[in-house]
Parts: structure tokens; sequence; C-alpha cells
């Protein structure tokens, strides 16, 4: 996995983010946030970019929906492995 790959599926979810949730700061801490959860996804490999994408949107659907660094993290995890199987 490349630092480009995991850039690209980053800045897909967070454009998408923006669209749909006006009035967010381009540097909202929820953007550190997605950073590092797909940064620690790419460490443990094997995540092509399509699937980085899904758990990316998924993380931030759940993040703001929970308010919970954890729970999201846990969503997303279930989305990627249901999209695994």
């Amino acid at each position: 996995m490349t630092a480009q790959t995991r850039q690209a599926a980053c800045a897909f979810a967070w454009r998408n983010y923006l669209l749909v949730n006006n009035g967010i700061n381009e540097n909202d801490k929820r953007r550190s946030a997605l950073d590092r959860y797909v940064t620690d996804l790419c460490d443990s490999g094997g995540y092509d970019f399509d699937l980085l994408q899904i758990a990316a949107v998924t993380y931030l659907k759940t993040l703001d929906e929970l308010h919970d660094d954890r729970s999201a993290r846990l969503v997303a995890d279930r989305a990627l492995a249901k999209c695994l199987e």
C-alpha cells in the first residue's frame, strides 16, 4: 500500500463528507481522525483503494453519529469485513 493510495482514499472520503455536511472546516479534527484510522488500516495491510474508501466513508459517517472514535472504528471495521466475505 502506497502513501498515495492512503491519501487518495482519505481525500475521497473527506471530499464527500464536506459535500454532505455544510459548514465543516477543511481542517476539522475529524479529518485528522480519518487520517489516523486509514493509516492504521494501511499499516495492517491487505486493503485495496476501493476497500479503503468504503472503510473511510463508513468511519466518518459513524463518527458523526456516535461521536466516539472507538465505536466508529469498530463499525467501519465490520463493514470492511463484510466486504471481504
